[in-house]
């Protein structure tokens, strides 16, 4: 614990590579208090509020078989120090519980384990997702949760277990099931609501909506954020079930777990998919913007060839009125009788020659 206690005492955080990579770390919500709930359970049922946290773990340890759930949000450092010493967490996962940010993992740290996940939550109103962190450090007896969002919601959670206590009688494995469980279907409306948004923005191309790459562009970065929270959950939860026996991890729970992981499998899937439709509408979009650009390309030169032909047509008389003008003496022609009807002639001759070779061009 040296490393982390010098890292405590310096008051400093040096921002993770992980925050300094996400474009929308969210701000702090309004004060609440950091320990949400304190609870000491026994057979599956709830025995105990500890007041404080030291007297979780005095209770724990007095209390043979039971199992402590502890529920932290925004925790300040010395409050995590402490459960770091009570509890014998890891300082590295205790490092990244204090910094956040991290990406979803799950390590190992001898009886202990550490899982990252990131939860999400579509907002319909301004059509983004937004994410949430939690931390859960999973021992022999005890559970410790630590958000720093307001998703999940892990009150849900807590009041189902407890609903449940045949499920909750199966210890800290159960508990992370649970959370596990409410992540992964809580994906299950954001996938929704970007479906839907992908409808109406196939509407949008197809409509001819200039505005419309824009949207695409901005969509395409709430997927790939989502694919990044929900990618390494399948992995992390086939690594659960691989290592349930030498757990201790029931049958039961591993059907459980297996569930969970299908409901990944289809959540990655559709994920996945979104990305590739969505390349595949901007590829369609800039074709559309194309042809159209093109179109009007095509109908300016069509008015551009007119104009041209009506220039050349009246320019012939111009030219032919311009010479007999010129009021020279040794013009034979300027003396013809017939001369004046002869030019006549001629520019009509010359402007409907000029119109027939147009016209048979197409450019009239």
């Amino acid at each position: 614990m040296a490393r982390m206690r010098s890292f405590l005492r310096s008051g400093v955080r040096e921002p993770a590579p992980e925050h300094s990579m996400d474009p929308r770390s969210g701000e702090a919500s309004p004060y609440r208090p950091t320990v949400i709930d304190n609870a000491l359970y026994l057979d599956g049922h709830r025995i105990g509020t500890p007041a404080s946290l030291a007297d979780a773990f005095d209770s724990l340890k007095k209390t043979p078989g039971s199992m402590a759930w502890i529920g932290l949000y925004r925790p300040k450092d010395w409050e995590l120090a402490k459960l770091a010493e009570e509890f014998g967490l890891h300082e590295l996962a205790l490092e990244d519980a204090i910094v956040g940010h991290q990406r979803p993992k799950a390590d190992r740290y001898g009886e202990m384990l550490f899982v990252v996940l990131r939860a999400a939550t579509y907002l319909d109103d301004v059509e983004e997702v937004a994410f949430g962190e939690v931390h859960v450090f999973v021992g022999t007896n005890f559970v410790i949760t630590v958000r720093h969002a307001e998703s999940p919601d892990l009150a849900a959670v807590r009041r189902r277990m407890e609903s449940d206590p045949e499920l909750l009688r199966q210890g800290p494995q159960a508990v992370l099931y649970a959370i596990l469980d409410a992540v992964v279907d809580g994906c299950a409306p954001v996938v929704a609501g970007l479906q839907k948004d992908i409808e109406e923005i196939e509407v949008q191309v197809f409509g001819g909506d200039p505005s419309v790459s824009r949207r695409v562009y901005e969509l395409s970065g709430e997927v790939i954020e989502f694919q990044r929270a929900t990618r390494p959950l399948l992995p992390m939860i086939d690594g659960f079930i691989a290592g349930a026996p030498k757990y201790g991890v029931n049958e039961e729970l591993q059907s459980y777990l297996r569930d969970v992981a299908d409901h990944a499998i289809t959540v990655s899937e559709r994920v996945a998919g979104f990305r590739q439709l969505l390349q595949d509408i901007l590829v369609i979009n800039s074709t559309l913007v194309a042809q159209e650009q093109t179109r009007a390309s095509y109908a300016q030169s069509e008015e551009v060839k007119k104009i041209s032909a009506w220039a050349a047509i009246l320019f012939a008389p111009t030219l032919v009125g311009t010479i007999y003008g010129m009021n020279f003496d040794h013009m034979p022609e300027t003396h013809w009788a017939v001369g004046y009807p002869f030019a006549l002639v001629l520019m009509a001759a010359v402007c409907l020659v000029l119109y027939l070779v147009f016209k048979r061009r197409d450019w009239l």
